[in-house]
């Protein structure tokens, strides 16, 4: 018997959830983020899903961006952390790739290459995240410099926002980057999911959607996902391959953490942290089983979990478990587990058999 653990990934989500970002993005272009291999979804599953669909492709690694070209993928495409080395300039001009530019020292690198092609980069600022970007000062003395670089062929300017999840939202950050901006007539960059979802005035030039196109919400406490009409793009999905009958006071599992405070049905079910479900999620995550919704109880084992069938009697041996997807939100056993859907979705493990629908 093969193990029954596996991924089903519905493209015809993808597709859906990207065409309420058009719905939210006004006049702005989307450019669909593909990084950290789709959310763990399939870089080319994700890309030949979204083909058609998005204006252009966002992600990281530049062999990702070259497989994509060499896949036949001509979108545009977005180097979010840019380029590393010197050496790696020629090869975004001779596959027609855009990289973020974030520091002045990847500005002098642009001062002395030589390339085949005039290349379009975007000009990131800092704005508050304190994470990559150029300070105000340094922004101006970086456009004027790429401004007289014939290698250049044009030059977008962007930020990322810390807070468009949160209730101090994007303003600060706005005024921050239009000050910046002021008197500049580029290209802008500036709406992740959330800003797209939550902030018009956001939604100028480029926007960049990523969690939301695989259904998860990026603010789950306030909004969820199907909410916003978003379906989830990836199951994870397995089924029972035993149960124990327990009595009260008796444990289970690893550390014997759990105790049973009555006499309780226990499922076992194929699927553990080796397969990309998070170890550290507690009794009491939530989870479906024969399409009801119940409890992870004990601690999470490389190859299995435990979960109540109180409430479930015609559960037993081959009973179908959803640990997250559909009819189980990502967000819920995320916020069990006092993590977020991004590190669930980008953990499933390379030995989960993926499977391929459209709805």
């Amino acid at each position: 018997m093969t193990r029954p653990t596996r991924a089903t990934i519905d493209l015809s989500a993808l597709r859906g959830n990207l065409a309420v970002a058009r719905q939210h993005a006004g006049a702005a272009r989307l450019w669909a983020v593909i990084k950290a291999d789709a959310y763990g979804h399939g870089l080319m599953r994700a890309a030949g899903a979204l083909e058609d669909l998005a204006d252009g492709f966002a992600l990281l690694d530049l062999a990702d961006a070259i497989a994509l070209r060499e896949a036949g993928f001509r979108q545009p495409i977005l180097l979010l952390e840019g380029f590393f080395e010197a050496d790696e300039i020629p090869l975004l001009a001779e596959h027609g790739l855009t990289p973020v530019v974030h520091t002045l020292e990847q500005v002098e690198m642009l001062t002395s290459a030589a390339l085949p092609a005039r290349l379009p980069v975007y000009l990131k600022i800092n704005t508050g995240m304190n994470r990559l970007g150029l300070s105000a000062e340094e922004f101006h003395a970086a456009l004027t410099a790429l401004d007289t670089l014939s290698c250049v062929a044009s030059v977008t300017l962007m930020t990322h926002f810390a807070d468009a999840d949160l209730e101090r939202g994007i303003v600060w950050q706005m005024a921050r980057f239009d000050e910046a901006v002021q008197g500049c007539d580029q290209a802008v960059s500036l709406a992740n999911s959330a800003a797209l979802l939550r902030f018009p005035e956001a939604r100028r030039g480029w926007a960049r959607p990523g969690i939301m196109l695989y259904g998860s919400s990026p603010f789950p406490q306030d909004e969820s996902a199907e909410a916003l009409g978003l379906r989830p793009a990836m199951t994870l999905s397995s089924q029972l391959i035993a149960v124990q009958d327990l009595a009260a006071g008796e444990r289970i599992g690893y550390g014997g953490i759990f105790t049973a405070e009555r006499p309780m049905r226990i499922g076992i079910v194929a699927c553990g942290y080796a397969d990309g479900y998070p170890r550290h999620a507690p009794t009491g995550t939530p989870i479906l089983v024969e399409g009801r919704r119940t409890r992870t109880v004990g601690r999470v084992s490389m190859d299995m979990i435990m979960v109540d069938l109180d409430g479930i009697p015609d559960a037993g041996i081959g009973s179908p478990v959803v640990l997250w997807g559909e009819g189980m939100p990502v967000d819920e056993v995320a916020a069990a587990a006092g993590t977020v859907s991004y590190e669930l979705l980008c953990a499933l493990a390379p030995r989960v058999p993926v499977i391929e629908t459209n709805g």
